[in-house]
């Protein structure tokens, strides 16, 4: 529906004469009243003498109407209208009701053409028509060709009158042989006859031929009424299967539905999963880059404690042997728990043994970074630190000529690296 087909239907029906005027309003709500009033209109003036039934009050008589205007239609005026629209009496009801009223008002404007023709032609009677004489001016432009011609070859021939005149004179003055003469006149009247004879055959023949056609002729229009009248009794009857059609129709209408749900569903369905795995790919993007982030960062800090522990040892390494101080004992002990081993030496006053070349280092970076790890091995390697101070302890008198002695430096400088954890 739309509002170019409600103008013209509406204009058509006011050009055509409906009593009642019509709004285009009138079709935004069902209105099946007016449609059938229409229809009937329509109808009637399309073919006065047609009875068709006019009411309309119960479903059962509104489909009976729509139905016998559909056929009668279809049968008279080989307009195809859809059922359907029509009984839904809207705006889908004005296009196909739009295709009669197209009809009768072209057949309406072809009169007043026609009319219109007439009276031009009855004005222009008197009027000099130079379109409708081209021709007359062609057959005279032809003529006087001909006209040229013909006196050019009357001048030739009678430039030769002299030499025809001598022979002519001598051919008149010749005596005529009466047998010679009636030999041509027998064979020109023989020729004459049988020419007659041939015409006398062909309107023979033309007779009989244009009897045959005749009979042809009536033949076929016979044979063209029968099968009007067989056309009108075919479209006039029901067909046998329209019943079944119409629940086959209405069953397809129901799956046809039951799909289009169906459809829906499913799309929504798609697009709901689709938006759940963005999600699901979004939230893992987000945790790969925060695991990336806080790795950068672990590496960042880790690099930072190398660089400040390599810093204090390279501040150890200044200090001499003499000035012993915790790093150096750090640096000197072979395992990583301290507290208890220190306990111990400062207990016998054991001396200490290591090197300067900071070898352990990362034992060292360890011992500063994960301080809670040290502090649970202590446990672990007590009996293990207790082992190693009885061996220095036994290789004491050894060793004592070739390191140096750190007296009482001993206890001072555990309780220092103590205080360092």
């Amino acid at each position: 529906m739309s509002f170019r087909d409600l103008r013209n239907f509406t204009e058509m029906m006011r050009a055509l004469g409906y009593p009642r005027l019509i709004s285009m309003e009138n079709f935004r709500t069902p209105n099946f009243t007016l449609v059938a009033e229409i229809l009937i209109w329509l109808v009637k003036r399309y073919e006065p003498q047609m009875d068709i039934p006019t009411d309309v009050d119960t479903e059962s008589d509104r489909i009976f109407f729509i139905k016998a205007v559909a056929q009668f239609m279809a049968t008279k005026a080989h307009i195809k209208l859809n059922t359907k629209r029509l009984y839904q009496a809207d705006g889908y009801a004005v296009r196909e009701m739009l295709k009669i009223t197209s009809v009768l008002y072209s057949a309406m404007k072809t009169k007043q053409m026609a009319l219109g023709d007439r009276i031009e032609e009855d004005n222009s009677k008197f009027k000099f028509d130079l379109g409708s004489r081209i021709s007359d001016l062609k057959a005279a432009r032809q003529l006087a060709s001909e006209v040229t011609s013909k006196g050019a070859s009357l001048y030739d021939l009678l430039g030769k009158e002299v030499d025809l005149r001598e022979m002519r004179t001598a051919a008149i003055a010749r005596p005529l042989e009466i047998n010679e003469t009636e030999k041509a006149l027998r064979a020109s009247i023989k020729e004459v006859l049988e020419s007659v004879e041939k015409t006398k055959d062909m309107l023979g023949n033309v007779v009989s031929d244009e009897s045959s056609l005749d009979n042809k002729i009536e033949k076929k229009k016979q044979e063209l009424e029968r099968n009007r009248k067989r056309l009108q009794t075919l479209q006039s009857v029901r067909p046998a299967f329209m019943d079944e059609y119409e629940k086959i129709e209405e069953d397809l209408q129901k799956q046809y539905d039951t799909f289009v749900e169906k459809f829906r569903n499913l799309c929504f369905l798609e697009s709901q999963l689709d938006e759940y795995h963005r999600l699901e790919q979004e939230r893992f993007e987000e945790a790969e880059n925060t695991l990336k982030m806080m790795q950068h960062k672990l590496r960042e800090e880790e690099r930072d404690l190398m660089r400040s522990s390599l810093k204090d040892e390279d501040s150890d390494m200044d200090v001499p042997e003499d000035e012993g101080s915790d790093s150096d004992m750090e640096e000197c002990r072979p395992s990583k728990p301290r507290p208890t081993r220190n306990g111990i030496m400062a207990g016998r006053g054991a001396r200490f043994i290591g090197n300067m070349q900071g070898g352990d280092s990362d034992e060292t970076e360890d011992s500063e970074i994960d301080v809670d790890e040290d502090d649970e091995e202590d446990e672990e390697g007590e009996e293990g630190e207790s082992r190693d101070l009885e061996d220095d302890i036994l290789e004491g008198p050894v060793s004592r000529g070739a390191r140096p002695s750190r007296g009482g430096m001993g206890p001072p400088l555990l309780e220092e690296s103590d205080n360092d954890f």
